[in-house]
């Protein structure tokens, strides 16, 4: 597993260099979630400190020992029941899509004194089945959710569709996130992560390129 690790970052430095980005650019975020420890492990002490979760409780049962070693990012759906464990719980969300989430987000923040990082999820192929705010929408709802609810937004996420060229969808997203006056992109995934470092990636999502099959 070690060796796969090495394998991305590889992968991660050459498409970074390619791109003419400096070498420190882009993270590696490793997708851990329904993985086995003992596919995970090796990542660990391989020096991973970037893990990337899709459910709150399976994130606490699976990371609460470890906590202060990693950084934590929430990449699934967050349902507004389980914000108050994520606020607490997670570095990072990536998946800020609604108003009625930005509100409980809101609310939990101020209660328990602890600000996640956040990124607002823009759907940018208008899947109906997918989370996101659609491309149309997002301008609109990253200034409520800075005005409105006084949230610090750092970054954009998207999951292109499966059966299109994600080039165009990530650099949908970079644009927005520049008239935003947004740094921060989490795009591309094992399949497509050179092509969304290419268009502006800060972070990608490796999980199946990483650990295996699940």
């Amino acid at each position: 597993m070690s060796e796969a690790l090495n394998a991305i970052r590889s992968r991660i430095a050459a498409a970074t260099l390619a791109a003419g980005r400096p070498a420190d650019a882009v993270q590696l975020v490793a997708v851990s979630k329904l993985q086995p420890w003992d596919h995970i492990a090796p990542v660990l002490d391989g020096g991973q400190r970037v893990f990337g979760e899709n459910r709150v409780q399976e994130a606490k049962e699976r990371w609460t020992p470890l906590r202060d070693r990693i950084e934590l990012r929430l990449i699934g759906p967050l349902q507004t029941n389980k914000v108050r464990d994520a606020v607490a719980f997670f570095d990072v969300i990536e998946t800020l899509d609604r108003e009625k989430l930005a509100r409980a987000l809101a609310d939990e923040v101020q209660a328990q004194g602890r600000a996640p990082r956040l990124h607002v999820q823009v759907n940018t192929g208008r899947e109906p089945q997918k989370a996101g705010v659609t491309p149309d929408e997002a301008d609109a709802f990253i200034a409520a959710c800075r005005g409105v609810y006084g949230l610090t937004v750092e970054g954009l996420m998207c999951i292109p569709p499966a059966d299109e060229d994600p080039a165009p969808h990530f650099r949908m997203l970079a644009d927005i996130a520049a008239r935003n006056g947004l740094d921060r992109l989490s795009m591309g995934m094992s399949d497509d992560f050179e092509t969304a470092i290419a268009c502006g990636a800060t972070s990608v999502r490796v999980g199946s390129a990483l650990f295996g099959a699940r």
